[in-house]
């Protein structure tokens, strides 16, 4: 589906209940192979000041063209000639309010190859508020695995550093959090000019009690 296309279905698509995170062992909290649709799944897209978002085309919607297990992914494609722009699906997931922990996530990327050039970054954002704009994701190379207590979790790092498929993963140690509800956002950010098609699959929250 393209850009401004509602891409949220109903519980008659599959969608995948909230997950409370009561396992303090480290366990999955939240976990999402796609193989269902998209659920509660949506989409989101932003470019810098100097471009009209509308002019930014895009694509994010469940494919069976690649899978890391399964039969399905979430394709995420994107243009790239403003080189400048990001795409993402965002998702619920439900906490416990009122207290800290350490949440690691996990995702896989799919890369059409391996190239010495960085043509898109991978992004992951778990926070309280969903994302908007592009610098609502951490800045390129950042991981807040090694930050200790932040905002939010996340990271930006290269893909195509592999042929096929990659994992990407991050902690986040969290503050006292004032909600039980917070969105986990994954995506691409454009970095190189030409268009790319990138795959995610196996995405997994796990909680730690802090």
């Amino acid at each position: 589906m393209r850009r401004r296309d509602v891409l949220r279905s109903g519980a008659a698509a599959g969608a995948i209940a909230l997950v409370g995170c009561t396992d303090r062992s480290g366990g999955p909290a939240f976990e999402e192979r796609f193989e269902n649709g998209l659920g509660d799944w949506e989409s989101g897209a932003a470019i810098g000041p100097e471009v009209d978002l509308a002019a930014f085309e895009w694509e994010l919607g469940v494919s069976d063209a690649e899978a890391a297990s399964g039969e399905r992914s979430l394709r995420i494609w994107n243009e790239g000639d403003h080189d400048d722009g990001v795409t993402w699906g965002v998702h619920p997931v439900s906490v416990e309010a009122d207290r800290g922990d350490v949440i690691a996530v996990t995702a896989r990327f799919w890369s059409e190859s391996e190239s010495f050039n960085t043509l898109r970054d991978a992004v992951v954002r778990l926070g309280p508020e969903r994302p908007e704009v592009e610098a609502d994701f951490p800045n390129p190379g950042v991981n807040t695995t090694a930050l200790g207590e932040t905002p939010y979790g996340g990271l930006r790092e290269p893909l195509w550093l592999a042929d096929g498929w990659r994992e990407y993963a991050f902690e986040w140690t969290t503050p006292e959090l004032p909600t039980d509800r917070l969105y986990l956002a994954l995506g691409t950010a454009v970095i190189w000019e030409g268009d790319a098609t990138h795959y995610v699959d196996d995405v997994t929250v796990g909680v730690d009690g802090g």
